[in-house]
């Protein structure tokens, strides 16, 4: 089999299906992107759409091997488009989804309208809608739903973009074709170039599907906690799972960090980058990491901030973690357990730096611990447990 190299919802895969694989099975079955349905499996009623290349196609009838190189957009890559936004709105207000099956292929097909349609044309709109087939709406309210958001953006003066984005003439995606005498080069280059280029994407600023705030304190001048935040090793250190790899560049690096959420282990494998204000007093880490066993993916981002205490002899750390999360760990991590864990997390770092800016040594057991979300989540009933008791009690 050969590699095959996607961006996906702007993050680059690195695959290998079968030469006979749909871009459906793909980004359902290897990537847990399962917003792309699968209806006729013929190309038919448009549940499947995605944007390849930024144009809109059938995914259930499109070789993934012939997309190679090409940009693939699914419904989870549209989270924070503008268009899409305004287009879940709409459909919503207009009451343009039932069971909501064919809901992803639309929103995907009426993006594309929006995009370059001139006017709220509504014979414009249905022909251009006819490729999305939908069992129990009777189509008025989506027609109604693209109409009003078409209006409403020509209305604050945003023009149409002329052929949609369109820039090749063939089926999407088909410009990155090669010819069959450089395939062998091709290949090459792809496999050498796929980890710097996952490198340099991964990092891309993002917009977090959850945020948790949190604070801690060391009993140490925020001078002596900011030198030791300049040390990306010895806060590596301090992090429970967290291994790293790289760290010839102190602005960034790359490494691991273990996790377990129940029966699933987890072992996150990507880069960040680190910002810090010239002070050393506040900074941002983000990066992002791929998991190949459970095929998850996960983007973070950390913005801590320290402020002094007690006459500048102790230090708060305010911290605000944003993250997203994407395949098999995100259907069974659910958003309490995730925010416990990380809740869990920041109180094993803190109690490590303490011990390491009193210059203890932080051991294997605390520093080498992977997290455990079933350790965690029975650490969080014991410590909750007297509460529930004494709250039932009373009644």
């Amino acid at each position: 089999m050969s590699t095959l190299a996607l961006t996906i919802n702007r993050r680059i895969v690195d695959l290998r299906p079968e030469p006979r694989t749909s871009l459906a099975d793909v980004v359902r079955d290897h990537l847990d992107l399962t917003g792309t349905h699968l209806g006729c499996e013929h190309g038919v009623c448009g549940a499947c759409t995605v944007l390849i290349d930024g144009v809109p196609a059938r995914s259930c009838i499109t070789f993934a091997a012939a997309c190679d190189g090409a940009s693939v957009t699914t419904i989870e890559g549209l989270d924070d488009d503008e268009i899409a936004t305004e287009l879940r709105a709409a459909f919503t207000r207009e009451h343009a989804l039932q069971c909501g099956y064919c809901t992803p292929g639309m929103l995907v097909s009426a993006r594309d309208l929006v995009l370059r349609l001139p006017e709220a044309d509504e014979q414009a709109i249905r022909i251009g809608m006819s490729g999305n087939l939908c069992r129990c709406t009777g189509y008025v309210g989506i027609v109604r739903a693209v109409m009003s958001v078409i209006a409403a953006r020509r209305a604050r003066g945003i023009q149409p973009v002329v052929g949609g984005g369109r820039t090749t003439l063939g089926p999407a995606g088909s410009g990155h074709g090669t010819a069959k005498d450089d395939l062998e080069v091709a290949s090459t280059f792809a496999a050498a170039s796929v980890t710097a280029s996952l490198a340099t994407a991964a990092i891309a600023d993002f917009t977090p599907a959850a945020t948790i705030e949190q604070a801690f304190e060391v009993q140490h001048a925020p001078a002596n906690v900011a030198a030791l935040f300049a040390d990306v090793a010895a806060v590596a250190a301090c992090l429970p799972g967290v291994a790293l790899t790289n760290a010839a560049d102190s602005n960034r690096i790359e490494g691991e960090i273990r996790v377990q959420v129940g029966p699933i282990a987890a072992q996150f494998a990507g880069v960040a980058r680190i910002e810090r204000a010239d002070d050393g007093l506040s900074g941002r880490i983000i990066g992002a990491g791929n998991d190949r066993r459970s095929r998850s993916s996960t983007q973070g981002e950390i913005r801590y901030r320290l402020k002094p205490l007690d006459a500048g002899r102790a230090t708060r750390v305010d911290l605000t973690i944003g993250y997203t999360l994407t395949g098999l760990l995100a259907q069974v991590g659910r958003s309490g357990l995730v925010r416990n864990l990380a809740r869990r997390l920041v109180d094993q770092f803190a109690a490590n730096l303490e011990r390491k800016l009193s210059g203890e040594t932080v051991g294997p057991a605390q520093a080498a611990q992977h997290l455990n979300g079933l350790a965690l989540l029975l650490g969080l009933i014991r410590a909750r447990l007297p509460r529930w008791l004494g709250g039932t009690s009373r009644h």
